[in-house]
């Protein structure tokens, strides 16, 4: 059988082929799945997709329509898919319920401390030769406050990072992490946390109920001089308002690695084109914010499990079994 793959990157193709290896036969493609390309699954039972994927009520009965009969999703995240539909449809859907939390926490980290230290502008400036320091002082994070908005397996990664640094700890969540609890974490309220943090960084899943999770009124109880990373999933702040604080000059830095109209637009070349999205060419041009195209979780060792267990899913699939993984099961 050959399992079509779309959205794989030039890193992710030989990990895909190996793992596929002595199993399936795999075709990747670099296009991702939505709507205009969904047609070029046609013929295949298993196709792959990408977080970034668009398998909308649409596109699935595109591919229901084909002969797909099973998606496996190379993500945690699964906002994407509908399941209703493809469930309706009878179409198998799993994800990757997990992998190192380690590349994306290491990731907000990198974030944090480069906005802080505004490591941007003062590479960008030795380039150019001109080494003074004007504009680039940080502040020492030991003895200050990180919040922690989100504490399962990556949220939990995150605070052991922070208290390498000898920050104090707040935490909110659904659940308490025992593990959060004895590297001294607080639960409180969200907005408790957003008040007292110096930094904040967002490690939730996005769903209906955390959607725009940091919105105006949340975005005006955070220090004028906090830090925000997020580096789960875009929509969890709403941007316009974020660009808004912004431009009343608050907040010492935000590191985005994720944005919430990012379909489209990341993993892509659109250095040529004319960004036609307004809000992301505004947030662009503050000093402060660095956004980057959704890599946190881009590590050999990260992307090397997702690959492993994507190809275990669709074995399970084939085998007529059923994981923690699976989120529409076999009909």
């Amino acid at each position: 059988m050959e399992i079509l793959a779309f959205g794989v990157q030039a890193d992710e193709k030989p990990l895909i082929e190996r793992a596929f290896a002595g199993h399936h036969d795999v075709r990747c493609l670099d296009v991702f799945l939505n709507e205009d390309t969904a047609p070029i699954a046609a013929g295949h039972e298993i196709i792959s997709s990408s977080v970034n994927a668009d398998l909308g009520a649409r596109v699935l009965e595109i591919l229901a329509a084909g002969g797909t009969r099973m998606v496996a999703q190379r993500s945690t995240g699964f906002n994407n898919i509908d399941l209703d539909v493809a469930e309706r449809l009878g179409i198998t859907v799993a994800r990757v319920s997990y992998y190192s939390p380690y590349s994306v926490a290491e990731f907000a980290w990198t974030l944090a401390m480069a906005v802080n230290r505004r490591i941007v502008r003062a590479s960008i400036r030795t380039r150019d030769f001109d080494f003074r320091l004007d504009g680039l002082m940080g502040r020492d994070l030991h003895g200050r406050t990180a919040g922690v908005i989100g504490t399962g397996k990556i949220g939990e990664a995150f605070a052991r990072i922070a208290h390498g640094f000898g920050m104090k700890l707040l935490g909110w969540d659904v659940a308490e992490n025992p593990a959060c609890r004895e590297l001294g974490m607080s639960y409180v309220p969200k907005e408790r946390l957003l008040a007292e943090s110096d930094l904040i960084s967002l490690h939730v899943p996005l769903l209906p109920s955390t959607q725009n999770l940091i919105d105006a009124a949340a975005l005006k109880t955070m220090r004028d001089d906090a830090i925000l990373v997020n580096s789960s999933r875009g929509g969890l702040i709403d941007t316009a308002a974020l660009v808004t604080e912004l431009r009343a000059g608050r907040f010492t830095g935000v590191g985005l690695d994720v944005y919430e109209a990012e379909a489209g637009l990341f993993f892509l070349d659109k250095s040529l084109e004319a960004i036609e999205d307004d809000t992301l060419a505004r947030l662009m041009t503050f000093p402060n914010v660095l956004v980057t195209s959704h890599q946190a979780y881009y590590t050999e060792d990260a992307v090397g499990q997702i690959v492993a267990t994507t190809v275990e899913n669709v074995l399970d699939y084939t085998a007529g079994r059923r994981s923690e993984n699976v989120l529409v099961p076999r009909s």
